[in-house]
């Protein structure tokens, strides 16, 4: 079996202290994927930065304190990049990729954008070149004789069972027709499976990020943002994926929950 496991942390720090660390001591996963790390590796205790029994990669933003990814593995990759090759982004801290013998890994934190900012058209932007991206990703993997799966953040609700509110949310970031287009040629022409779809085509849900403002979390009122995409191949092989959701309100270490996808396959 192969699992692997994405989260927005929320910041790292802040999280180790709330439950992410007995959290990942627990855990069977074989990859933790994680997003919005938000430190350098030297602000990070050792036990956080170099966890025992994983090998851990780190890809800081330049801008320090925000964004940040991540990838702990139970192995070895045998090749580790940091960003995808575009100059504006390789800075950013929103992409890590590991590889192994069968199957490469990648971390991805899309920028969360602001409708009419410029943070809207940044994002926009790495959409473009992320796209490019994944499309030669599988191309050359497919050369190789290898699977992709990159997890994350993609902050894109793809369709209405992905959002609690989505009347509301029409014109709102995250949910603009443009992007959720965009993430349809994600499926479409890159020609990448989104597992929890795969599995549960009828949704709604399951929510993976609730707002920390309101009644979100104890009324579900949440977002669908946080994706498993593969190849068909590895798509193919995949048993189960479940968010794991907070018991309560307090236990939670992070507005986002971990989720964690299972694959039919013979590991890294």
């Amino acid at each position: 079996m192969l699992t692997i496991t994405s989260v927005n942390v929320n910041g790292l720090r802040a999280a180790a202290k709330k439950g992410y660390v007995e959290w990942l001591t627990s855990t069977e996963a074989d990859v933790v994927a994680l997003q919005e790390v938000r430190a350098e590796e030297s602000d990070l205790p050792t036990h956080v930065r170099s966890p025992e029994g994983w090998h851990a990669v780190f890809n800081p933003a330049a801008d320090r304190g925000r964004a940040g990814v991540g990838l702990l593995s139970r192995v070895a990759p045998i090749d580790v990049r940091s960003g995808f090759g575009d100059p504006e982004f390789d800075t950013s801290g929103r992409y890590v990729q590991c590889e192994f013998e069968s199957v490469i890994v990648g971390s991805v934190y899309l920028p969360s954008g602001d409708v009419g900012t410029a943070r809207q058209a940044e994002k926009e932007r790495f959409m473009g070149a992320f796209l490019l991206h994944l499309t030669q990703l599988r191309k050359r993997a497919t050369a190789e004789g290898k699977e992709v799966v990159v997890v994350g953040d993609w902050n894109i609700a793809h369709t209405e069972l992905d959002l609690k509110n989505w009347k509301a949310n029409r014109a709102s970031a995250g949910f603009l027709p443009e992007e959720r287009e965009w993430l349809s040629r994600v499926l479409g022409g890159a020609g990448y499976v989104d597992v929890q779809r795969k599995l549960d085509p009828a949704g709604p849900g399951p929510y993976t990020w609730w707002s920390y403002r309101g009644k979100a979390f104890d009324n579900d009122a949440g977002w669908r943002i946080d994706y498993h995409m593969t190849t068909p191949a590895l798509a193919d092989r995949a048993m189960s994926v479940r968010v794991e959701r907070a018991p309560s309100y307090d236990k939670r270490w992070s507005d986002h929950a971990p989720v964690t996808a299972t694959f039919d396959w013979p590991g890294l």
